[in-house]
């Protein structure tokens, strides 16, 4: 393969301001993308997922078909905000690309672009294949999950580009993933004249935080964590309002349903009279587990990996990504097919160079083998 092509292509995706929050620039990218698959002679549709995000993208090479053989997933959003790209557009050394995205995952959607680009026109013909590439996995998917569940409800299989781990595995396992935001409102009072007036947000946030987290169960896996809290107007004023969000992540979807329910109860309880806590769910991903559909995908994969000389390792990962929700509709799916990569939302995230054609010819021997 003809990697300064590669490499040209992949700047164009990376060196756009591409955040979840900065819609232009995710259908910017969305656009470029577009344009290398129609160049190829690909069915290709845009997908409007509301205003609050760019847009999605269809590419199919048969778009009256029913069913697919294949359904390959990506992202076209960063984390990143706007101006990112001006501090530190996509850089190479001798083994590592630099960007914002260059892995997470640039890369990923160049790799069904690439793998797809050398498959023979007998599996094209044979295979029913769909793209899709959404706006807002980042956020967790909200405005793009029910257009990849009735996608993926259409297909056979499905395979998540995101980038292999640094030591090169795919995933077969990620950990499910839940957001809330727990809103705190009390009573305002002179905190010098007459605190006992007041009914303080902050104390009952401080003893959610407590009680929430003993909620964990290490032993299975389940973590809970307050990633952001704020509140009050002033050291002199009972604060009567509070906020905190809470990140949950699980290995199994019972352990969800637990935590689900406990938080509702402690919330509708109440951690401190005369507060009242509102409980919002903000995001949720299931967790993906290898059942036996996608045991027997895993084992195609190695024999794939085998034939292309490519080592095949698993993990499994506390990241969520769409293949939870692939994998939760009963779907064989897995994840890693992108280059190896790291580093993912820092400023250090990295590609590495000698996985890219390894990891092309593994994911279009992977799909000429369904």
């Amino acid at each position: 393969m003809n990697l300064d092509n590669y490499f040209a292509e992949l700047a164009q995706l990376v060196n756009v301001d591409c955040g979840t929050h900065t819609p232009e620039g995710v259908a910017q990218v969305a656009e470029i993308i577009s344009g290398f698959w129609r160049a190829e002679g690909w069915q290709v549709q845009p997908v409007n997922l509301g205003t609050e995000v760019g847009p999605g993208v269809l590419v199919t090479n048969k778009p009256d078909a029913a069913h697919y053989d294949v359904l390959l997933v990506g992202h076209l959003d960063t984390v990143f905000p706007p101006g990112t790209v001006a501090e530190r557009p996509m850089s190479l050394n001798t083994t590592r690309a630099m960007g914002p995205g260059v892995s997470d995952m640039k890369s990923g959607l160049l790799n069904i672009l690439w793998a797809l680009r050398g498959l023979d026109e007998t599996h094209k013909s044979r295979l029913s294949i769909a793209v899709a590439m959404n706006p807002d996995e980042e956020t967790g998917s909200e405005h793009s999950s029910k257009w990849l569940s009735e996608l993926a409800l259409r297909a056979k299989t499905v395979l998540v580009c995101e980038a292999a781990r640094a030591d090169g595995s795919l995933v077969k396992a990620r950990k499910g993933v839940a957001g809330y935001r727990l809103i705190f409102s009390g009573k305002a009072a002179h905190a010098g004249n007459e605190p006992e007036k007041g009914r303080s947000a902050i104390n009952a946030l401080a003893k959610a935080i407590g009680t929430i987290n003993a909620l964990a169960n290490a032993e299975l896996g389940t973590t809970l964590n307050f990633g952001v809290v704020h509140g009050g107007d002033a050291a002199n004023v009972v604060p009567a309002h509070a906020e905190a969000e809470l990140d949950v992540r699980f290995w199994r979807n019972d352990e969800y349903q637990r935590i689900s329910e406990q938080l509702q109860t402690l919330c509708d309880s109440g951690f401190l009279d005369g507060v009242t806590t509102t409980l919002m769910r903000t995001t949720h991903k299931p967790a993906m587990a290898a059942d036996a559909g996608t045991q027997a995908l895993m084992q195609l994969v190695e024999q794939a990996g085998r034939e292309e000389g490519v080592a095949i390792s698993w993990q499994a990962v506390g990241g969520g990504s769409d293949a939870n929700l692939t994998s939760a509709l009963g779907i064989p799916t897995l994840d890693g097919f992108g280059p190896v990569g790291a580093g993912f939302h820092g400023p250090d995230e990295y590609l590495e160079i000698d996985s890219i054609e390894p990891r092309i010819r593994l994911l279009r021997k992977v799909i000429a083998s369904l």
